[in-house]
């Protein structure tokens, strides 16, 4: 008899964690202090980017994820990728964030209604999701401060 994985790819997952043990994120703050090693200073205000931070039972930050990059207006973010991120590194909680190069901090509908389908994705799953953070050169704007997570 012929072997399956002569006519189907196989697929395998690994787990590898760094030994190296991530800091807790306790804030709006600290998640913004990590993930402004994400947002190049040249580039913040000219390209936008969107970026996962993925955390686990005691919000120690166990990796970050860049899921994508785009242009001056806008990036794509693919919730299906984010959460498949989630899944393999046995995250239960994510925080979301991208820049406005424009500086204007309001998320707009968009970022609003991509942030309940992240959340609600990752609740089905049993991950939460613990904040959308937008970034600017001078600042942050907080879902969860802001009492829309």
């Amino acid at each position: 008899m012929q072997a399956l994985t002569d006519n189907v790819a196989e697929i395998q997952l690994s787990y590898r964690p760094t030994n190296r043990l991530g800091p807790v994120i306790a804030s709006s703050q600290d998640a913004y202090e990590e993930l402004r090693l994400w947002f190049p200073e040249d580039t913040i205000s000219l390209q936008e980017r969107f970026v996962a931070l993925y955390l686990n039972r005691t919000n120690r930050l166990l990796g970050a994820y860049l899921a994508s990059f785009g242009g001056i207006t806008g990036t794509v973010a693919d919730p299906r990728l984010i959460i498949s991120v989630a899944l393999k590194t046995a995250a239960v909680g994510i925080i979301i964030a991208h820049n406005h190069p424009s500086g204007n901090l309001k998320p707009s509908r968009g970022d609003e209604e991509l942030t309940s389908r992240i959340r609600d994705v990752a609740h089905l799953l049993d991950i939460k999701l613990l904040d959308h953070i937008i970034l600017c050169n001078d600042g942050f704007y907080s879902f969860a401060d802001s009492g829309i997570i």
